[in-house]
This record gives C-alpha cells, sequence and structure tokens, in this order.
C-alpha cells in the first residue's frame, strides 16, 4: 500500500479501452478522475439500493420521465430564477450536528 495525502492508497494497473485512454491522458492527475467517477457510481449503487430497500424500483422509462420533466423546467426557468431558488435554499436549510439536513 502506498500512503496519499489523506489515506492509505493501493497502486493498480489497469486495461481500459483507447476512448477511455484518451480521456484520461487529458486529465492532469488520471487517478484523482478516476476515484472520482468510481465514487459517484458507488454512490448512484448505493441510492439504488436504498431506494429498492424501500420497495421503489428506478426504471429506463421512469429515468427517461424524470429527465423529460427536468429538461421542460431547464427551458421554462430563466437562470434567474434558479439564482433566486438557489439563495432561499442557501439562507433556509442549516446542518445539524449529525450532518442531516434540517429546514431552519
Amino acid at each position: 500500500m502506498l500512503s496519499g495525502m489523506t489515506r492509505p492508497v493501493r497502486k493498480l494497473s489497469i486495461s481500459v479501452p483507447p476512448d477511455v485512454a484518451e480521456r484520461l491522458e487529458q486529465e492532469p492527475n488520471a487517478s484523482a478522475y478516476l476515484v472520482h467517477a468510481a465514487r459517484a457510481l458507488m454512490r448512484r449503487e448505493a441510492l439504488d439500493a436504498e431506494l429498492a430497500h424501500q420497495g421503489i424500483t428506478v426504471t429506463e422509462a421512469g429515468v427517461a420521465r424524470a429527465r423529460a420533466v427536468r429538461a421542460a423546467v431547464d427551458v421554462a426557468w430563466p437562470a434567474e430564477r434558479y439564482q433566486a431558488v438557489r439563495e432561499r435554499v442557501r439562507h433556509t436549510v442549516d446542518e445539524d450536528p449529525a450532518g442531516r439536513v434540517t429546514a431552519a
């Protein structure tokens, strides 16, 4: 094991397709890029597992509907409205000591 800046790390040798290799070669820190991508996927998998545990099934059709609704909102809302909502949320949400987000 190698020591990283914050915690131990392991060095791996991986094989990737050419398009992925080309993308990684553009990154100043390919390891950090891959860690970020892997953790994002891990969070998604954990969310999917929790939803399944709660009896909620995520389907491709449901994801497509949600994306369509989001796209419609993106078109309908001007940037100023997004900014106003962001500011309102920042001012009305606090984080408690346990790390949970609660309304102020």
